[in-house]
């Protein structure tokens, strides 16, 4: 039995419409999910496969950090597959720092973020206090990587560089893999633009979850 605790306005995103998700990642995950309404916390009970039930704390803990459930059952894909967590916290030095190092995270209108999916293939999400990442280990360690850069206060050209080469050196090693809104893992080349204009410290609105 394992326990993790989530925020309660991500309980309804863990549950789902009359429990859809709840019992979906039941299912899918071989564990059985007792949730407290009231405090978040949430008991995991492997009923199943060890070895798949051993995503089951993972998967929680993803939705609990801002991903849709879709995402966060991408890590039964295969046994490679990883979330982890960068703490947005202890990098910054108060509240007014914590709120300006994500919205150069974010980007305008989402961009940064967008960026750091579609050249790693890693799932992300900037939420609360911490960046949240879903991928193959090599795909987690390119945005682990892009994110310390801009905590570091790189500018925002040389991260989206460091991006580009690290795409296109995957994809030389086969192992590019993207995914795109409504469709699953494709090999086709992202289609899109990159910007390196000058740093700014205009705050972003944070996206929803």
């Amino acid at each position: 039995m394992q326990h993790v605790t989530i925020p309660q306005d991500r309980l309804g995103a863990l549950i789902g419409a009359g429990g859809e998700t709840l019992r979906e990642i039941e299912d899918r995950a071989e564990v059985r999910l007792n949730v407290d309404s009231e405090t978040g916390a949430v008991e995991i009970e492997t009923v199943g496969d060890p070895v798949t039930g051993l995503k089951g704390p993972d998967i929680v803990r993803a939705i609990g950090r801002g991903f849709h459930p879709d995402d966060a059952l991408t890590l039964l894909d295969n046994e490679m597959r990883m979330f982890e967590l960068v703490d947005l916290d202890a990098a910054t030095r108060n509240q007014n720092d914590l709120q300006r190092q994500k919205g150069r995270l974010i980007g305008e209108d989402g961009r940064t973020r967008e960026l750091m999916e579609e050249l790693s293939g890693a799932s992300v999400v900037v939420y609360g206090k911490t960046v949240g990442i879903i991928g193959d280990p090599e795909e987690v360690e390119v945005v682990r990587s892009a994110v310390e850069m801009i905590l570091d206060g790189a500018p925002h050209g040389a991260v989206y560089s460091f991006l580009e080469r690290k795409h296109n050196e995957m994809q030389q090693q086969g192992m590019g893999y993207h995914r795109y809104p409504g469709g699953e893992g494709s090999t086709q080349e992202a289609d899109f633009e990159i910007e390196t204009n000058p740093d700014s410290d205009v705050e972003f609105e944070e996206p929803e979850p």
